[in-house]
């Protein structure tokens, strides 16, 4: 019995391409990214990595993102994700997942809220190794007094635009469905 390769699939959004790597046989995200795929496709483990990927449709992954763009914000958690790390990362990812569309945490309540109040360090570091941006949305984590902070996905320019566009739920009701494209 073969494996199948991963389907990956590149998606024009407003803070620019997004790479997404899925597994066929589960639907689940490996990695993503505001990266060219050969990038993102770094980032994946090594067993998954071993598999291969090739170009291909995952309609479900539009439709999420279609919605997220359309004012949905919290539709990201509905996709399933799986990357490794240890189980502080795992519980920060999962608190992650947590925050609300158009609202941000500190890295301090972050890591509070991951059960380890004193670890804000390892929660940022956390988000530094998150595989699977935006769909654990470390985009919403920022430092204590509000600052933003940084963004390995596009930097602070594409973290600012995504809170902004996640903050106007009037902006984001009014923007065509065409907004996500493939690419």
């Amino acid at each position: 019995m073969s494996i199948e390769p991963l389907t990956a699939s590149t998606y024009g959004t407003p803070f620019g391409d997004l790479a997404v790597f899925v597994t066929p046989e589960d639907g689940v995200v490996r990695a993503s990214g505001f990266r060219p795929l050969p990038e993102i496709a770094e980032r994946l483990s090594c067993t998954v990595a071993r598999r291969g990927w090739e170009l291909g449709d995952l309609p479900q992954i539009e439709a999420v993102l279609q919605a997220w763009l359309a004012g949905d914000g919290d539709a990201l958690r509905s996709v399933d994700v799986e990357q490794d790390g240890g189980p502080f990362f795992q519980e920060v990812w999962t608190a992650m997942r947590q925050v609300p569309s158009g609202e941000t945490i500190s890295y301090q309540e972050l890591a509070a809220t991951a059960g380890r109040p004193r670890a804000m360090r390892a929660a940022g570091s956390a988000c530094a190794r998150n595989n699977v941006a935006p769909f654990i949305p470390c985009h919403r984590v920022v430092k204590s007094g509000g600052e933003l902070g940084s963004y390995g996905f596009g930097g602070v320019g594409v973290k600012a635009a995504m809170l902004d566009l996640e903050a106007r739920d009037d902006a984001l009701q009014s923007l065509p469905a065409a907004t996500v494209t493939t690419r």
